[in-house]
């Protein structure tokens, strides 16, 4: 750690991506205007089981605010899948993904369309919600302190510029700071609920006046503790196909006949598939506030509430699909096949070029298989946890796993640049040390 300070470049990158941290975590507490921040949280609290608390978990507390961060970085995350599956079916947006920097800046551009689109879309959804709840009564009841088309245009407009700050946001810490900045920002809505859900379990165990008994609570802080010990283990996992490269004389000299190896991460598409997963599974709430007396949307939120079975079949199902989707979107075989035949790699025992991008296409996809099934099993525990225990908030789950591998993948950023300077990691023995000496 007190390596950190010695890189000014790196000194500087954490420093701005806390900065922007800390500037989206001021937002979340500045409330759309019109409406009643006291009333919202309340009925937010009280509706924390269903899709409303997992919203308000993956918005940083923004939606019990109603913030004018309140739609969070999820249409910026629809868009994005959107995107990438136009890739594969329209041929113009593949040829743009392959043309380098600028067909990704095209795609990018694209992306940021799609997420005002989206962010109007869901900014009506969301105020003709707040205004069908001052209608109905209940535990709602004044929550709005103005209605009518002003508001709602008012709403619309707040919400879809916070919705592209936040999306700028990330963009900056991607590009200016440390991490990836989309990722980042979740990360720091779920790590912001933490201190308040550990409060609450305290007070539901019996050292803090609640029923449960205290090796319970111990065996729960196990079962995080392994949680977290598993996710890690399956994010660093790796199956390392070996590869050989021919000799070649060139004049006096001999190049290559190394031995190396090709490494294939059992977790290729990373937190992606549960972000897109969980994206995708929030539409139904959007549908209720533009159309809060359909009968098929009021259908759809009743069976794809939180916590039932077919809302886990169907979390399972997507998250695997997009464990399958990402890795084919961001891992080629076919041209790591073609690479490795140019400069005269072969993996022993298979022949170069379409035999060796098969190979690798099906060891791929069972390490893959292998990859999705851990992932969905981290998922859905909270399910069991709050139905055996009654835990009061997402131990493991997609939150922990988001935040543990967003982690994991900051801190190996913070890890290269450290060694990109010659000097020690994290797993140094301490200090700043000049690996080479400088030769003048």
């Amino acid at each position: 750690m007190a390596n950190l300070g010695k890189v000014p470049e790196l000194r500087s990158r954490i420093f701005y991506t806390l900065f922007l941290l800390s500037v989206y975590r001021i937002g979340v507490f500045i409330t759309v205007p019109g409406v009643n921040r006291e009333v919202m949280q309340s009925y937010i609290q009280g509706a924390s089981g269903g899709f409303l608390g997992m919203f308000n978990m993956f918005s940083g507390g923004a939606i019990e605010q109603l913030s004018i961060f309140a739609i969070g970085i999820m249409p910026y995350i629809s868009a994005s899948i959107i995107l990438q599956l136009l890739t594969v079916v329209i041929p113009t947006l593949e040829r743009l993904s392959k043309e380098g920097e600028r067909g990704r800046q095209k795609i990018t551009q694209w992306t940021r369309y799609g997420t005002v689109a989206l962010a109007t879309i869901q900014g009506f959804g969301i105020s003709f919600w707040l205004d069908s709840l001052n209608q109905a009564g209940g535990d709602a009841v004044g929550v709005l302190i103005s209605s009518g088309w002003s508001f709602r245009l008012m709403t619309v407009l707040t919400l879809t510029t916070g919705a592209v700050f936040i999306m700028w946001l990330g963009e900056q810490m991607t590009e200016r700071g440390i991490g990836n900045g989309i990722s980042l920002i979740i990360m720091a809505g779920i790590v912001a609920g933490l201190p308040d859900a550990l409060i609450q379990t305290y007070n539901l165990s019996t050292l803090g006046g609640g029923d449960m008994e205290v090796p319970q609570l111990g065996m729960i802080l196990a079962v995080v503790v392994a949680v977290i010990g598993v996710i890690v283990f399956f994010e660093r996992g790796q199956r390392r196909i070996p590869v050989r490269y021919a000799k070649k004389v060139v004049g006096q000299r001999m190049y290559g006949g190394q031995n190396t190896f090709l490494p294939l991460k059992v977790n290729t598409a990373g937190v992606i598939p549960p972000i897109f997963a969980s994206s995708i599974l929030m539409f139904p709430m959007t549908l209720s506030g533009m159309f809060p007396n359909s009968a098929i949307v009021e259908w759809m939120n009743t069976a794809m509430l939180p916590g039932t079975t077919f809302y886990n079949v169907v979390y399972v199902a997507l998250v695997i699909f997009f464990c399958y989707f990402y890795t084919a979107v961001t891992f080629n075989p076919i041209d790591v096949a073609d690479n490795m035949k140019k400069y005269g790699g072969f993996i022993p025992g298979i022949r170069a070029g379409k035999k060796t991008a098969e190979y690798i296409d099906r060891v791929l996809s069972r390490i893959t298989l292998g990859g999705a099934v851990y992932m969905s099993a981290v998922c859905v525990l909270p399910t069991f946890l709050q139905s055996e225990f009654g835990v009061p908030f997402y131990f493991g789950g997609t939150a922990l796993l988001i935040v543990v591998a967003v982690a994991l993948d900051t801190v190996q950023q913070i890890e290269s640049h450290l060694i990109t300077r010659n000097y020690e990691g994290f797993g140094g023995s301490g200090g700043a040390r000049v690996r080479g000496r400088r030769r003048g």
